[in-house]
């Protein structure tokens, strides 16, 4: 076999095995949402009291459950982005290993939405202990389920949420850009993507405080439209048609209360 030959066999065993640990990942992230949603029951003491006070442990719990449903969400969106850093370092690497690197690169993807998954659970907490937040983790109120569709709706119009993502459909030119080699070098590529997905994304992200956050349906739906916004052609333009969207639901449903 050709030199060429050797290294086009290797990509393609590369793919194969990130893309299948992706899918895995993805996999398992969404076995644990639907194993949490089905042992949820808003009528169960323990939810009333978990809204009346949180403990440590239950701070922690909400930002596991966060970040699972970031990680089951944004790995598909992300995908085509820890794929090609993969075969860029491949076509570097020649017969090297590049699943650590690759690995780093999707950590550190993973370490900026922990972060974000974090942060989201103070804003949950708050709203919860202000009654503004059922033990489902909804909105209580039909104003405030509107008024979360709009202000999702019009950052979906803003300067910065363009700008972001264009960063995000863009993969070789982000990576032309902020190439920086060795692992160290693939975890902070990884969080700088991850900062700018969630510049894109953090909105959209508002409208399960809506909808209600253990809506699987709702979830499902929000990382369908984050993988169109980041992949189809039209991306931009679904991002403003989503944008009208979400605009006139909120404004109709606090019309409507």
């Amino acid at each position: 076999m050709s030199a060429t030959g050797s290294i086009e066999a290797l990509i393609r065993r590369d793919r194969a095995i990130v893309g299948s640990t992706l899918v895995a990942i993805t996999g398992l992230s969404w076995a644990y949402l639907f194993h949490l949603t089905s042992s949820m029951n808003p009528a169960m003491p323990a939810m009333d009291a978990m809204i009346a006070s949180w403990s440590t442990a239950d701070a922690l719990l909400m930002v596991v459950m966060w970040a699972v449903m970031m990680t089951g969400m944004m790995i598909p969106s992300a995908a085509p982005m820890i794929l090609l850093y993969g075969l860029v370092i491949r076509k570097q690497a020649r017969r090297g290993i590049v699943f650590a690197p690759t690995g780093a690169f999707a950590g550190g993807y993973l370490i900026a939405w922990a972060g974000f998954s974090a942060v989201a659970t103070g804003p949950q907490w708050g709203l919860e202990q202000t009654g503004l937040m059922t033990s489902m983790i909804s909105a209580a109120a039909p104003w405030m389920a509107g008024a979360i569709l709009i202000a999702a709706g019009i950052y979906q119009w803003t300067p910065l949420k363009g700008a972001c993502l264009t960063h995000c459909r863009n993969p070789m030119e982000f990576l032309s850009r902020s190439w920086r080699p060795g692992i160290g070098g693939a975890v902070v590529m990884g969080m700088h993507h991850g900062l700018y997905c969630i510049g894109c994304c953090w909105a959209l992200m508002l409208i399960l405080f809506a909808g209600g956050v253990m809506n699987l349906l709702l979830v499902a739906g929000i990382a369908a439209l984050v993988l169109i916004e980041k992949i189809a052609p039209a991306g931009r333009g679904t991002a403003y048609l989503t944008g009208g969207g979400a605009i006139v639901a909120g404004t109709a449903i606090i019309l409507l209360a």
